[in-house]
């Protein structure tokens, strides 16, 4: 296992951050590791790269045990915090190189060369950090990540702040670079998650209360399924309610409604349209809702 976590607890003072969490993670895998604000998201990662100690429970990186072989951790683990702690007064070819040499890596200038190249920071490469955009200053941060070819990379938020265009970008490298180490990312962008990760664990309140892959995940919470219905003109919702398998019917306005099935298996779209010539009512328009990641995740942490 690249990442085990058992019987995870973390209190600071009074609070409880952390309690009682265990999961594993294989080689090779991209695991979205999501949850609210507080959720308790960052203080497991700095437990795994050995930033803060546990109160009770254990955490190991590529086998080692954070307490107990520390140092070994941090080599074999690649760390870009939600904040990305840059010098940004150093260019960016002289903080890689700094880098490389807290590592003590054989050869520092092809390693650094390597990773601007890799992350696509040739055209910067001579620039001061704090001239970079959001989105050159967070490949930055991943290039200090992996400079020493870490097994296990975390990252916090590394998509936070940026545009379109950027985005799409870091998410191509992280897919890059996840083709050869474990990734565990942190992120509140669920169409990152869905795009990138196989797996998905939600945090909440401290506690895990949900571990599944992307796709079963969409699975769980209300087995409620959705039809979105717009009529030409104003009708009555009473006959919405009396379709077979219609759980409960939501007016949007006087001729659009949203209609709940009471499982997320059925389609009743032709017994409304049927429904709908019946009574002489002219569809402008229906849409069946598939159930995403966000609105699992959203009854999962609202709970």
């Amino acid at each position: 296992m690249s990442i085990e976590v058992q019987n995870l607890s973390k209190r600071y003072d009074e609070q409880l951050a952390l309690n009682n969490i265990s999961f594993q993670i294989q080689k090779g895998a991209i695991v979205g590791f999501l949850g609210p604000n507080g959720a308790g998201k960052s203080t497991t990662m700095k437990i795994l790269t050995g930033f803060i100690p546990q109160t009770s429970g254990s955490a190991k990186v590529a086998g080692f045990d954070t307490v107990v072989a520390p140092l070994e951790v941090k080599r074999r683990v690649g760390y870009l915090p939600e904040s990305n702690p840059l010098y940004k007064d150093m260019y960016v070819k002289e903080y890689l190189h700094y880098v490389a040499t807290i590592f003590a890596l054989p050869n520092p200038y092809a390693k650094v060369q390597e990773m601007i190249s890799m992350t696509g920071l040739t055209k910067e490469q001579d620039k001061k950090i704090h001239q970079l955009s959001k989105g050159y200053k967070q490949r930055v941060g991943i290039a200090q990540a992996i400079i020493h070819n870490p097994e296990v990379l975390i990252l916090d938020e590394p998509t936070s702040g940026l545009d379109p265009n950027q985005l799409d970008e870091i998410r191509k490298l992280i897919l890059k670079i996840g083709k050869e180490k474990t990734v565990l990312l942190s992120t509140h962008i669920m169409q990152e998650v869905e795009a990138m990760c196989e797996r998905v664990i939600i945090i909440n309140k401290g506690e895990i209360v949900a571990d599944n892959s992307t796709a079963n995940m969409r699975k769980m919470g209300s087995k409620e399924a959705i039809l979105t219905v717009e009529f030409a003109d104003k009708i009555d919702s009473e006959e919405l309610k009396k379709v077979k398998n219609v759980a409960r019917v939501e007016a949007l306005q006087e001729n659009q409604f949203k209609i709940f099935l009471k499982d997320t298996n059925l389609d009743i779209r032709q017994d409304i349209f049927q429904l709908a010539v019946q009574k002489n009512w002219s569809i402008l328009g229906m849409q069946l809702e598939e159930k995403d990641l966000e609105g699992v995740f959203k009854e999962l942490t609202n709970k």
